[in-house]
């Protein structure tokens, strides 16, 4: 097959659909939705997906030539893996999103949503990801939902714990941390992200990773995610992962979502405010009809700023640190 992105760029499919290498089988699913098996045993089924939102390209990129070079046999195939861009329209026109976002369709949301492209690219994503899983119920179920952020962040990269009722995978953490993350942040209630789908509907151990600031291709400075995707290559070989270099993780847990109501809703932050600042109790950040929020605890630090968000949406997210023992108590 020809560049996995640049065929799913085309709009058209590869003109073979699926074939073998000495190393790996492939098939390519659907647009952007790419298979490959391993030709002899795997105990893992592992979704890699990027381009959820259009305009991050770091992480296509990175996901682009890792399937290059299975493709090529430059690098071995030891799991089950299923590839995903994740909104091939949106990557096409630079964009976040074109009518809707889809990150937070999941889990069935996308049936409250006009039947646009997108609510239909969140259908179909949740039934490749269900066929997959299903299709290998004796293998480890895994999920990387690979992001950049809208701004600047004080972690450069950092992932997000869908929120569940069990102690997350500590192969999994084992993971993230050799992976040099910055920050772990865990959600403390559902959502319809991708990665929370997973947990929620087919118990994987699912993370969304959020990897520096959306840029346009060819700007990404992909130094700065090598020990990712170093991780991502050891995770796909079985190959030892490198151990990390750099100072521990943060962990963070959720204990407000800001979402706006009203049309006279007012995020009281700096245009300029990037994600992990910090606020000191009593902090007034938050107003609208009959409600305003103030940072309730010593500290508080906000992720995801948006004011301009559309009604019923989240405008940020508050957070405080925690123990990295809470996660064995999820």
């Amino acid at each position: 097959m020809q560049d996995f992105l640049s065929v799913t760029l085309s709009g058209h499919p590869p003109s073979v659909t699926h074939s073998e290498t000495p190393g790996i089988k492939w098939q390519w699913l659907d647009e952007g939705v790419l298979m490959l098996t391993p030709q002899h045993g795997y105990t893992q089924s592992v979704v890699l997906s990027a381009g959820i939102h259009g305009n991050e390209t770091a992480p296509i990129e990175i996901l682009n030539q890792l399937v290059s070079d299975l493709l090529a046999d430059k690098l071995t195939l030891a799991i089950r893996l299923l590839v995903i861009l994740g909104n091939p329209a949106a990557i096409r026109a630079g964009e976040r999103y074109l009518t809707a976002d889809i990150n937070r369709m999941f889990g069935g949301r996308h049936q409250n949503y006009l039947p646009a492209d997108e609510a239909r690219r969140a259908e179909s994503l949740e039934q490749w990801v269900g066929e997959f899983f299903a299709t290998a119920p004796q293998s480890t179920r895994l999920h990387y939902d690979l992001h950049t952020a809208i701004r600047g962040s004080y972690h450069t990269r950092f992932g997000l714990l869908p929120y569940q009722t069990t102690p997350y995978s500590a192969e999994m953490l084992r993971w993230l941390n050799d992976s040099e993350l910055e920050a772990l942040v865990m959600h403390t209630s559902a959502g319809g992200t991708f990665a929370h789908f997973s947990s929620e509907f087919h118990q994987a151990a699912s993370c969304t990773l959020e990897l520096g600031k959306a840029l346009p291709f060819g700007e990404n400075q992909l130094r700065q995610f090598s020990a990712i995707t170093a991780g991502l290559r050891a995770l796909v070989s079985g190959e030892q992962r490198p151990k990390r270099s750099t100072e521990a993780m943060i962990f963070y847990r959720v204990v407000k979502s800001l979402l706006k109501q009203h049309a006279d809703f007012k995020l009281w932050v700096a245009d300029d405010t990037v994600n992990f600042t910090r606020y000191p109790q009593g902090t007034l950040l938050a107003e609208q009809l009959n409600e305003c929020y103030r940072v309730e605890h010593e500290y508080e630090w906000i992720l995801f700023p948006n004011p301009r968000v559309a009604l019923g949406l989240r405008a940020g997210i508050m957070l405080v640190q925690m123990a990295e023992s809470e996660l064995s108590k999820a």
